[in-house]
């Protein structure tokens, strides 16, 4: 190959020739996989009358404490009104906190609160027991690749959002 990579082969199949049929499983592997990814969570939110914007909106929070409301705009690739509805929400609920910036008075700085953090450990605790027995069962090598083809498929803007996220920038 010209980038110096050679074919992979697994099961006799060469990874980077694959067959529509082939890709066709990989994309219903994913939905099915992530319907389960997001089955326990699901249940916990809706008992409370949630949805996943709200979960994706405290996850990140939870990530990166004191983020902006544009940081997270750009993180969810959400409209800012839908946004608003849903921080209106978490704010009102208080699971969230909202503080005007100390150096910009325009903008938010978004902080979980005790109960939003304790929300937030139980739906990533669901996740964190789900992936952590597919890993277990795949073994590292396959965890490496999975890790590979889920950061292949990520845009490069999305990219860079994930590294610094990841890295803790």
């Amino acid at each position: 190959m010209s980038d110096g990579r050679s074919a992979q082969v697994y099961g006799g199949e060469s990874l980077l020739f694959l067959t529509d049929e082939q890709l066709r499983q990989g994309i219903e592997a994913m939905f099915f996989a992530y319907r389960g990814f997001t089955a326990d969570p699901d249940r916990i939110l809706g008992e409370m009358a949630y949805g996943r914007a709200h979960h994706r909106a405290v996850h990140f929070i939870n990530r990166a404490p004191g983020t902006t409301v544009n940081n997270l705009l750009a993180i969810l690739g959400v409209t800012k009104q839908s946004l608003n509805r849903v921080l209106r929400t978490l704010i009102a609920d208080g699971l969230v906190e909202s503080r005007v910036g100390t150096s910009d008075k325009r903008e938010r700085h978004l902080f979980l609160t005790d109960p939003g953090r304790a929300l937030e450990g139980q739906l990533s605790d669901a996740q964190r027991a789900r992936m952590r027995a597919a890993f277990r069962e795949a073994g590292p090598e396959a965890v490496a690749g999975f890790k590979q083809v889920l950061e292949a498929m990520m845009d490069s803007d999305m990219r860079r959002a994930y590294t610094k996220l990841r890295d803790g920038a």
